[in-house]
């Protein structure tokens, strides 16, 4: 069967990627329009009480861990365009070994993981650490910024959405290639 592949970008991605959904168009999940709800409320759009920055982050590290292509390209670019800078975006997935994160992002970060990945063995005290930097709405709110990223990772690897260069193929000496020798 023939899955329906559907061409867009993400937006704030270059024009130089799209992403072709090749298991199922979103129009076609009942869980889209909830998914666009959550976004609205806890997306990278969204107003928070929470620090701008450290939501993004915690978008990001949800997007590494549950590896989606769509949201790690996308909240690469949102995390690079809201000023957060290049080396801690690169080092993301090292935050424990970093002295460039501070306890209260750690905390959140710790808490990130084990919600994304369920760790049972620590998720309680993960959430006692977060007590000591957070309100209980801004724990309330991270809990929900990582849930939202859960449910779109998850339906965009559903919908097989993987990306596509649209950067112009070059020759060895820098000349952009015609299409038919691509």
């Amino acid at each position: 069967m023939q899955a329906s592949v559907m061409d867009h970008s993400p937006a704030g991605t270059s024009g130089d990627v799209t992403f072709e959904d090749i298991r199922f168009h979103p129009d076609d999940s009942a869980l889209y329009p909830l998914a666009l709800a959550m976004a609205a409320r806890f997306g990278y759009t969204a107003e928070l009480i929470l620090d701008r920055q450290l939501a993004e982050l915690l978008r990001l590290r949800v997007a590494q861990l549950n590896p989606c292509a769509y949201c790690l390209i996308l909240h690469t670019r949102v995390a690079h365009d809201i000023g957060i800078p290049p080396f801690l975006i690169a080092h993301l997935a090292a935050w424990q070994d970093s002295a460039s994160f501070t306890p209260r992002d750690k905390a959140a970060l710790a808490y990130c993981e084990s919600l994304t990945l369920y760790d049972t063995a620590v998720f309680a005290s993960r959430h006692e650490e977060l007590t000591r930097h957070f309100s209980p709405a801004e724990i309330a709110e991270i809990a929900a910024v990582v849930i939202n990223m859960a449910v779109w990772t998850r339906l965009k690897l559903a919908q097989g959405s993987v990306p596509v260069d649209r950067r112009p193929a070059l020759d060895q000496s820098g000349l952009e290639r015609p299409p038919h020798e691509r």
